[in-house]
């Protein structure tokens, strides 16, 4: 008996072990690697000069012929950090003042500097594993301490550990692991296992949520820094909503299709006005950055369509999400995609698509005189504006789980006679003087939220108020949040603000006053 409950014993330890073991495994999964071990690709500082690769690291080196008069910043060039863990190993050697760091969530100034958090490395140990503030507020935590930033600023430290013993963890001219984990507020830093600093930051005045990953080589004597096995793991947002804008590439000339420039002032907008989104931008087409989507509560595609649709390469990993409950969102040319599999996606996802052969593409001054009473059309009065407003959409199942949002009459003009992919067709003239929807949503069965705006095309047009506010609104909506009673407030963008990040230069007969007028007339009480 004593042999048999033995057996089982083991069998029970085996078996736990095991789902301990396979937990870590999936753990471990999900940090994605951001260096390739080879090449400086991603990778960027203004002076290059001080770093290249060697032995499968980034090596940054400070020599009597090339010295470091002040401090080098190489900057993760992918994408931005908010929450999420950060592993790598890390080496240094040269003089005792050899010294180094990692930037996280912080922002370049225009000579390079990084500014921010960093997590400190140095060899004679008066800062290895310490939080620092570049450029800011200085030292945050030392190595061993704990510390609690109150809204005033002020600083509360307490103990975490012995800071000598904790110094003797880490290894002199040897690999040391370094793991940075960033939460909200706290921030957590742990050298080869052990915590060795950490910081609760509740000054909103100067603490960020988000920014850049960068690695430091410090002013000084010659040194070497090396770093490797860089690895990112996203983690979902605490108390906001991570909404991600892809733009697509450069497309039809100055003031039109302007992906980049139009998903920066969104995202820019929601980030000042709504306190409950963070937004980010990922520019010129899919993001290369291995995580981007990993903590994403909603995604909003604005881009060309077709099969150059920027997601055709990702239907799946798109589809993967959209299972998980993420909003989905596609702007203007961005509802057309490939009749069949992609367009199935398409209708799973959003509740409707551009099919070739059957929906349109017009130029007109489309009139919305009714509303619904969807929150997405909050605060957004009645209003008229002319753009390529798409439409005669394939929708899912007669808009099953699906709501018009907007619904205008188009001229018969727009359909016209002729069989043509984007511009005419005999499903559409048989449905002459019928309304027609250019804004919809949906509500998947499973979770889940996704829209379909088909306007777009002129940039100036997110100028006009209600037009801007309605877009603004359902991008909050899909992303699981409640929309303002009176929907999202914004300040009308003005002319010099539209002109910015656009992708072409101004052409010669451009006339700022004259869009500054039509913005006003848009506007007027």
């Amino acid at each position: 008996m004593r042999s048999i409950g033995l057996r089982v014993a083991f069998c029970f330890l085996c078996i736990v072990s095991g789902i301990g073991i396979s937990s870590a495994i999936g753990q471990e999964a999900e940090f994605k690697p951001i260096f390739d071990g080879k090449s400086l690709d991603g990778w960027k500082t203004p002076n290059m000069s001080y770093w290249s690769v060697q032995d499968g690291a980034i090596t940054a080196q400070a020599t009597e012929k090339n010295p470091v008069k002040e401090n080098q910043f190489l900057v993760w060039q992918l994408g931005q950090v908010d929450d999420f863990e950060l592993k790598l190993s890390y080496r240094i050697s040269g003089t005792p003042s050899a010294n180094s760091g990692i930037q996280i969530r912080s922002r370049v100034e225009p000579d390079g500097h990084a500014v921010g958090y960093q997590a400190d490395i140095d060899l004679a140990g008066r800062y290895a594993g310490a939080l620092y503030d570049e450029r800011g507020r200085g030292m945050l935590a030392e190595r061993g301490q704990k510390t609690v930033i109150g809204s005033d600023g002020k600083m509360t430290h307490t103990p975490l550990g012995d800071s000598a013993a904790l110094f003797n963890n880490i290894k002199n001219d040897d690999w040391n692991d370094y793991h940075i984990i960033a939460r909200g507020g706290n921030i957590v830093l742990k050298v080869n296992g052990q915590t060795t600093a950490e910081v609760i930051d509740h000054e909103e005045r100067n603490r960020e949520l988000s920014g850049v990953l960068a690695l430091q080589l410090h002013s000084g004597p010659p040194m070497t820094v090396q770093f490797k096995d860089i690895r990112l793991k996203r983690l979902k947002l605490g108390e906001r909503k991570k909404i991600v804008l892809v733009a697509g590439p450069p497309s039809h000339g100055y003031g039109a299709h302007e992906h980049n420039a139009g998903c920066l002032l969104l995202a820019r907008l929601l980030n000042e006005n709504v306190p409950g989104v963070y937004a980010t931008v990922y520019t010129n087409g899919w993001p290369k950055d291995p995580t981007a989507l990993d903590n994403a509560d909603a995604i909003a595609i604005f881009c060309d369509g077709g099969g150059g649709h920027v997601a055709m390469r990702h239907l799946e990993e798109l589809d993967k999400l959209a299972k998980k409950r993420v909003g989905i969102a596609m702007l203007h040319y961005a509802v057309e995609v490939p009749k069949g599999k992609p367009g199935d996606y398409m209708l799973d996802w959003t509740g409707g698509y551009f099919e070739t052969f059957w929906s349109v593409n017009p130029h007109f001054k489309a009139e919305f005189t009714e509303l619904p009473g969807h929150p997405i059309a909050r605060g957004v009065k009645p209003f008229a504006i002319d753009d390529e407003w798409y439409y005669h959409m394939r929708f899912a199942e007669n808009m099953k789980n699906g709501t018009p949002v907007l619904t205008t009459v188009p001229p018969d003009s727009t359909r016209r006679e002729g069989n043509d992919a984007h511009r005419a067709n005999p499903h559409v003239r048989a449905r002459m003087g019928s309304p027609e929807h250019v804004m919809w949503t949906m509500e998947r069965p499973g979770g889940g939220r996704g829209f379909g705006f088909t306007g777009g095309h002129w940039h100036r047009n997110w100028a006009h108020d209600d037009f801007r506010k309605i877009v603004l609104n359902a991008l909050v909506w899909f992303a699981g949040l409640e929309v303002p009673p009176d929907g999202v407030p914004s300040k009308t963008p003005s002319v010099e603000e539209l002109e910015v990040n656009q992708d072409y230069p101004k052409p010669k007969n451009y006339n700022p006053e004259k869009i500054r007028q039509i913005i006003q007339q848009w506007n007027r009480p």
